[in-house]
Formats: structure tokens, C-alpha cells, sequence
């Protein structure tokens, strides 16, 4: 058996089914403006010297990584990584305080502390990375035999790439999540190139969620840039993990509009894959469909873009208002202040 290729949503009607009236449906739009837009601004910063370390982006995942936050509940805890902004931004995460995390300002998530992309707010049960490469599976399946162990009905979400996909520890977390039927879901960015390495050099099967049934539960494969199909196959993901179905793995085929970071020019790409894939990015897709389907007005979208573009000119203020973080802070958050709730 191989995975299930998701079939398009494409109506409004559909989109209803799912709960998503009008207005959440505008409400998403600005979530992928914001989600553009804080990363274009922090690349700005970068390119002025404001950003240490390198900087990177999701450029063309925005879609994927909105939507699969949507469809988690405020319980649900979940391990984005550098190319899943959307996830923080849906998740509530202040646009200032991730540009102040870029610059090390005091006033970022983590307090201006590790890496510029190893952020997460954890009051909104999002867990900070320690590595994009992997290494937050174990962590998010763990998180699911605690939640499974404690008897509660929440889930555990984890996004990994399809370069991480080659790595043992994603391997024995799929293994150990499938034979526990643990409350998990397994989300894989897959944008096509692994730093410089192409898929077809990656693994040896047509998806990355074929290998779903080797672990005993179901794969699916969705475009990465439509939104509301992507929505609706999260949804059901996390809905069935909820009520003790068990993980799913749902690869979410995308292409990486910019190199790996912003010192990576990415002139390995081939131009025809870029151009062929930035005729559907997934905000200028979500904009067509809602003009069809929603009868989205030239003035509403003149309005969402504006408040965002205020909100972002905020952002930056705040940010570079903020101190750069103190040396003697070093240790806040590392230990807990008292045992965990029995």
C-alpha cells in the first residue's frame, strides 16, 4: 500500500464544512501576510547587520505551516522548526518578539538566547529546537507516551524536513510512535532539496510518506502550497490521534524559494523548477481562491494588508528598541524552579 494522495478542496462550501467561516478565512490570509512579512523584515535586519549567525526562511511553505497550526487545539503541543514561521505566528508569538530573538535583544522569545531560529513560546505549548535536523521527533514523541500515560486527550505535533528524513532518530520515532499508536502526528516539510541535494538523491521511494505503512500507520501526501487541502488532511490527522487512532504522516510537497540560508545563493535549483513552483505560492494561491470563492474585495485586501504592514513597522520599533540580552541571564529557564505537578 502507499500513501493517499490527498484530493483538492476548492470549494467554499467545502471550507464551511470544515468550520471556516468568512471571516476565519480572511483571518488566514493575514496570517500569511504576517508570516511573509515578519521573515522579509528579518531578512532586512540581517542583510543591515543586525542579525548574527546566518538567517533563514520558508519562503513558499507559508501555506503548509499555517494550516497545520490551525489544526491543532490549544492543548496540543507541537516542535516547529526554522521553515514552519506560520506555526508561531498562528500560534499567537508576538511578530517583535521573534525579530528581537533574530538580533539577540532582550526582549525576544527566548530572551536573545541560542541560535535566531531555535525559538518557541512555551506558554503556547510550542517547544523551542535544539536542531532542525531530526532531533525534536524523539522529543514530540516523547511528549506523546506522556500525554498517552496520563490519560489526556491532547496531541503531539512534530515537523521535520525531507532531508531529516534520512536520519535515524527520525526512523526510531516513527517506529516507536506506530507500535505504541501513540497521539502523534508527523508533519514533513518536503521542499524538494536537502541544503544542495536533491530529492532524487534522498531516498529511493516516490514519497517520503510511503514509508508510513512500514510503521503501521497511514501516509499522505497533499500539495504543500493549497492551504485548505492541507488544512483538512491536518485536521483529520490530529482529530484521529485525539481519539486514539493512532500517528499519521502527512508530507507536505513544497518547493524552497530561497536557499538554505541567506549566505546559500541556491544557484543549484534549476530556474524552470523555481518558476514553475512560484506560479502557485501559496499566498497569491490562497488570494485567487478567495476572490473566487469568497468574493474577497479589492478593499478587504487593500485593508489586511495595510494592518499588517502597521503591525510589522511596530514590530521592528519594539525589536530594536529592545536590549541586546544580558550576559548574566545565561541560566534562566535552563532549570526548573520546582518538581512537575504529579
Amino acid at each position: 500500500m502507499t500513501a493517499r494522495i490527498a484530493e483538492p478542496l476548492t470549494s467554499y462550501d467545502e471550507a464551511a464544512g470544515l468550520g471556516l467561516s468568512r471571516e476565519k478565512l480572511l483571518g488566514v490570509y493575514r496570517h500569511l501576510l504576517l508570516t511573509r512579512g515578519v521573515e522579509e523584515r528579518g531578512h532586512i535586519l540581517y542583510k543591515q547587520g543586525k542579525v548574527p549567525g546566518s538567517f533563514y526562511s520558508g519562503r513558499g511553505n507559508e501555506g503548509a505551516a499555517v494550516a497545520t497550526a490551525m489544526a491543532l487545539g490549544p492543548n496540543d503541543v507541537g516542535t516547529p522548526t526554522q521553515r514552519d514561521m506560520g506555526v508561531h505566528i498562528v500560534r499567537g508569538l508576538e511578530p517583535w518578539r521573534i525579530l528581537a530573538q533574530y538580533m539577540g535583544r532582550a526582549g525576544g522569545v527566548m530572551r536573545g538566547r541560542d541560535g535566531n531560529v531555535h525559538m518557541a513560546n512555551t506558554d503556547d505549548n510550542m517547544v523551542p529546537m535544539v536542531s532542525h535536523m531530526g532531533a525534536m521527533m524523539p522529543v514530540a514523541v516523547g511528549m506523546a507516551l506522556a500525554i498517552r500515560i496520563r490519560g489526556e486527550r491532547r496531541v503531539a505535533v512534530t515537523w521535520f524536513g525531507d532531508g531529516a528524513s534520512a536520519r535515524g532518530d527520525v526512523h526510531e520515532s516513527m517506529n516507536f510512535a506506530g507500535v505504541h499508536r501513540l497521539p502523534v502526528v508527523f508533519i514533513c516539510d518536503n521542499n524538494q532539496w536537502a541544503y544542495s541535494t536533491p530529492s532524487s538523491l534522498e531516498y529511493a521511494v516516490e514519497h517520503i510518506a510511503n514509508r508510513a505503512e512500514a510503521y503501521g500507520f497511514e501516509g499522505v501526501v497533499v500539495d504543500g502550497t493549497d492551504l485548505l487541502t492541507v488544512y483538512r488532511e491536518a485536521k483529520l490527522a490530529v482529530d484521529r490521534a485525539r481519539d486514539g487512532g493512532g500517528p499519521t504522516l502527512l508530507e507536505c510537497v513544497t518547493l524552497r524559494m530561497e536557499g538554505h540560508g541567506a549566505h546559500d545563493p541556491a544557484t543549484y535549483i534549476p530556474r524552470a523548477l523555481l518558476q514553475e513552483w512560484a506560479g502557485k505560492e501559496p499566498i497569491g494561491r490562497y488570494r485567487a481562491w478567495l476572490r473566487e470563492e469568497a468574493a474577497l474585495t479589492d478593499e478587504e485586501e487593500a485593508n489586511v494588508a495595510e494592518a499588517v504592514r502597521q503591525q510589522l513597522n511596530e514590530a521592528v520599533r519594539l525589536a530594536e528598541e529592545s536590549p541586546p540580552a544580558h550576559p548574566s541571564d545565561p541560566l534562566h529557564a535552563v532549570y526548573a524552579d520546582s518538581a512537575p505537578d504529579a
